[in-house]
């Protein structure tokens, strides 16, 4: 039988070792959570300074002639990036009218009808079609639309461009398709509606934020892309004049006057670099707009 001395002394021994256990797990927790921030920051720090550089470098040619007048002949001062901004959002426009019909029917029928294996193998392609570089995305483009029609057009950096969004889109409406949870499938098919009906006004409406951030990323993507273009959609000093012709676009005009030696040139090159930088935040802020009541 253990003396009434040993369990008094036993007790204090026993808190103050707990005592210093804890102290060590906060000790710990809080040196994890100072390295993590530490982490975060180094990641943070090239998408800021990038900015911070772009920013500086085009602020200074930020000016009304910039966003209404056409790009100057080689070493002439003046003038503007309007073309290319209107051949943007065309050729955004053409790749977002093909990508995103077409990428969230292929994740609603992978998430909500296709058999598991089926789903795998089809997951399986998108990755890789994920990673192929976007010029062989624009070889393609260019041998199913340029030889065929026999011109450079927006048609042919649309297709191009839309190569390049569909994976993103395929990718991430299916994972927020899947993250709808199954109990909100059965109580709309309990409630007596049938399995399209179930997608078409439970499913896809819970998973919208999702679905819009994944197209929001997608666009982020095609808009910075040259090398496709470059064989699909050309380039062109002049307004755009129909969609079956060369049209010029901001990621080909910054490739184009970033290389030539005179500095007027240049510095609409960085402009259109930051109007490219400032598209994209747009984008990504008019979703989060059109989702924040979601």
């Amino acid at each position: 039988m253990a003396s009434p001395n040993l369990e008094a002394t036993s007790a204090p021994l026993t808190l103050a070792s707990l005592q210093r256990k804890t102290d060590k797990s906060s000790l710990f927790g809080m040196a994890m959570t100072v390295l993590s921030g530490l982490f975060m920051a180094i990641v943070l720090l090239p998408l800021f300074a990038v900015l911070i550089y772009v920013l500086i470098k085009g602020g200074a040619r930020l000016n009304l002639d910039l966003f209404t007048q056409l790009p100057p002949a080689a070493g002439l001062q003046g003038g503007g990036i309007a073309n290319a901004i209107v051949g943007t959002i065309v050729l955004l426009a053409i790749a977002s009218g093909i990508s995103v019909p077409v990428g969230i029917l292929a994740a609603v029928y992978l998430s909500e009808f296709s058999n598991p294996r089926t789903a795998r193998w089809i997951r399986f392609g998108t990755n890789v079609l994920s990673g192929v570089p976007s010029i062989i995305a624009g070889i393609f483009a260019y041998g199913l639309v340029v030889i065929v029609t026999g011109t450079f057009s927006a048609i042919a950096g649309g297709v191009a461009l839309s190569v390049l969004m569909l994976p993103t889109i395929v990718r991430t409406t299916d994972e927020a398709l899947q993250l709808v949870s199954q109990e909100v499938r059965w109580a709309s098919v309990g409630l007596g509606a049938s399995d399209y009906a179930t997608v078409l006004k439970v499913v896809i409406p819970a998973a919208t934020s999702a679905i819009l951030t994944g197209v929001t990323l997608a666009i982020a993507r095609a808009a910075g892309e040259t090398a496709p273009l470059i064989f699909t959609a050309l380039f062109s000093f002049f307004w755009v004049q129909g969609v079956m012709e060369p049209t010029p676009s901001l990621a080909v005009l910054v490739y184009n006057f970033a290389i030539v030696p005179f500095k007027d040139q240049q510095e609409l090159a960085w402009a259109a670099s930051l109007i490219l930088v400032l598209l994209v935040l747009l984008t990504s802020i008019l979703s989060r707009l059109a989702t924040r009541g979601r």
